[in-house]
Parts: C-alpha cells; structure tokens; sequence
C-alpha cells in the first residue's frame, strides 16, 4: 500500500479542471503557494471560482491567474494591493463578492466543519448586506454568512512528512490551517520534506488525514514573509547610512 503522499507536477495539474472553485492559502504574496500556482496556470483550467483573503500584487500569486483571464469570480476580503483585478470588476471581467475579513474566516470554517453558516453583526447597515440574509436575535441584528467549500486548496507550508503530516511557520498558519478542511482536494506546497517520525507530534498543525497530495517546491527556498524581508533590508540600508 503507497502510504507517500508526495506527487509529481504532472499529477498535481491533472487536478485541475475548468470550472472549479479554488481556494489560496496565504495573503498579499506572503506564504502563498507559488509553485501550485504555476501548474494551475499551466493545466490550463479556465472560469474559475477563487477565494483568498486577497488578489496578491500584480505579477504575484493570485493576480497571475487574473491577469491570464482564468478567474470568472471572487470570494475574497479586499483588493486594494491590486489595481488590475479593480479594473476587470469595473469592467465587469470578474464578479467579487466582498467579506470583512473574520467573515470570510468563519465561512471557511463552516465549510470545513459542516455547519450550516456564522452569524455577525458586522457589515449590518453598510452594503455588506446586500443580498444576505438577515436575522434578529434577542433583539440583535445578524448577517448569516453562508459556508464557504472548495473543489480544490492550494496551501503552502514550511515542512511535512511523506505521510501529509504539515508544518506551518508563523502566521503562515492564518489562512491557510483553515483553508486546508474547507476542500475536497488538499495540496499542499512544502519547502522541506522529511520521513514519518521526524516531525515532532506538537510540531503538527494539519494531520495526515487531512492532506491529499504533497508537492516539494523546487529551487531556491521563498523568503518566509518577503514583506519583512523588505522591511528589514530597508532599516539596514537607512542604519548604513546613519539613521537619515
């Protein structure tokens, strides 16, 4: 019995099918999973439902699905890091659906666990509300935010074992722990690959169980969080220079 879970890039865009709903893990290009994103960009697969936090910086992770005309619509919580996916809403190219984000988290949640739906009473009187349903309790106005599932996640992670067992670092968890029970395909993109028993039981944040396919990023490793990356070159670039 093949107990690895470890797959080929062939095997992970055989996947991938028009018409699917999609779900990124990571936000802004920060522990997004690049690689994934590439073969679904190269298994062709069109009219796609996408949801993620946000559209990614142009030229970065979801945005080069946007740009390549695959995504028909949205479920995401902004997209004011990207001018070009405002552009093809205005222009009618993609329809959005907009989420506050705690919203959108405990959509996926409900996805995941098999509840019918949250209820908050954020967005009560602003547009949010537009085409929900609303629900008074003990006199309290509520949104119901129906769950959110996917066909396929996308997830990217820092480690796992060839079991599916996975590691996340940091606020690498985010998204991307809850997006990984709210699908029925669970791919998981990983820097490091290590043999059942490595990982340290309290090192685990996603069970075996719960992970389809294992994908092992190839080349050079991603910067954690590129944007601190940034920010740290940038106070060392202004203390080289004396602090001006």
């Amino acid at each position: 019995m093949e107990l690895s879970k470890v797959r080929s890039r062939e095997e992970i865009i055989a996947q991938f099918k028009d018409g699917q709903t999609i779900a990124i893990g990571g936000q802004t290009n920060q522990y997004m999973p690049d690689r994934l994103i590439d073969c679904l960009l190269e298994s062709g697969a069109k009219h796609l439902t996408v949801y993620s936090i946000d559209s990614s910086d142009p030229g970065h992770g979801v945005s080069l699905l946007l740009e390549n005309g695959r995504v028909d619509a949205m479920i995401t919580t902004h997209v004011g890091t990207n001018p070009l996916t405002n552009q093809r809403i205005q222009s009618g190219l993609l329809k959005a659906e907009f989420n506050p984000m705690g919203t959108f988290i405990e959509r996926i949640r409900c996805g995941g666990w098999g509840l019918g739906g949250c209820l908050t009473p954020t967005g009560v009187g602003t547009d949010v509300e537009k085409g929900k349903q609303k629900l008074t309790i003990n006199g309290k106005e509520y949104l119901l935010g129906l769950p959110i599932h996917g066909d396929v996640a996308l997830i990217k992670a820092e480690k796992a074992d060839t079991y599916g067992n996975v590691k996340f670092r940091l606020t690498g968890r985010a998204t991307n722990s809850y997006m990984c029970y709210a699908a029925d395909c669970v791919i998981v993109e990983v820097e490091e690959l290590v043999e059942p028993g490595e990982l340290d039981p309290d090192e685990i944040d996603i069970p075996a169980p719960v992970v389809d396919m294992i994908y092992v990023r190839k080349g050079e490793k991603k910067p954690f969080c590129p944007m601190w990356q940034r920010a740290v070159a940038k106070a060392k670039a202004k203390a080289a220079e004396g602090g001006k």
